[in-house]
């Protein structure tokens, strides 16, 4: 998997735990929803956490672990499942600061929309990455200054500016 921050291929410092193994004493991981209470009560201080979680996740099932959380991964089964997106504003609106991530099979063309949402990462297939290379992700991300809705990809919006302007 390739994994995208402010539109570069970045190394992945996480390491994705399977259910059947043991929880490791350091380092940063991330394990699946079924197992994430039991990482929340079990793991050591100095593990970094994060879970996987399926888009059909619901906000209220991630709400006691946000604070212990430092990354969430939102999986993506195909680029036209959009339930991501609204999960992702939701978790932001909860509170969540840690990074977000979505992973599965997005396009470039989702990116600035992804970032809007609150996505500070996108880890997408190494055969996704081979078409999409990194050019694109970058020009997807520098394609909009402002946005019309307000979001978490640039301070204000459009109509924001419009009534600043309109006010003086």
């Amino acid at each position: 998997m390739a994994l995208i921050s402010e539109g570069r291929f970045i190394e992945d410092a996480w390491r994705r735990l399977a259910d059947e193994e043991a929880l490791p004493k350091s380092g940063k991981i991330i394990v699946s929803l079924s197992r994430l209470e039991h990482a929340v009560a079990h793991l050591e201080a100095g593990v970094a956490l994060g879970v996987l979680a399926p888009n059909t996740t619901e906000p209220e099932a991630l709400a006691a672990a946000l604070p212990r959380l430092s990354l969430i991964s939102i999986v993506f089964p195909a680029f036209a499942d959009g339930r991501g997106f609204s999960l992702a504003r939701l978790i932001r609106r909860a509170g969540f600061t840690g990074e977000l991530r979505a992973s599965g099979r997005l396009l470039a063309d989702q990116y600035r929309h992804a970032l809007g949402c609150g996505f500070d990462t996108i880890e997408i297939p190494d055969d996704l990455a081979e078409r999409q290379d990194e050019s694109q992700w970058q020009a997807e991300r520098a394609a909009h200054a402002r946005t019309y809705q307000r979001g978490y990809v640039a301070p204000g919006s459009i109509l924001d500016a419009r009534r600043k302007a309109a006010a003086k």
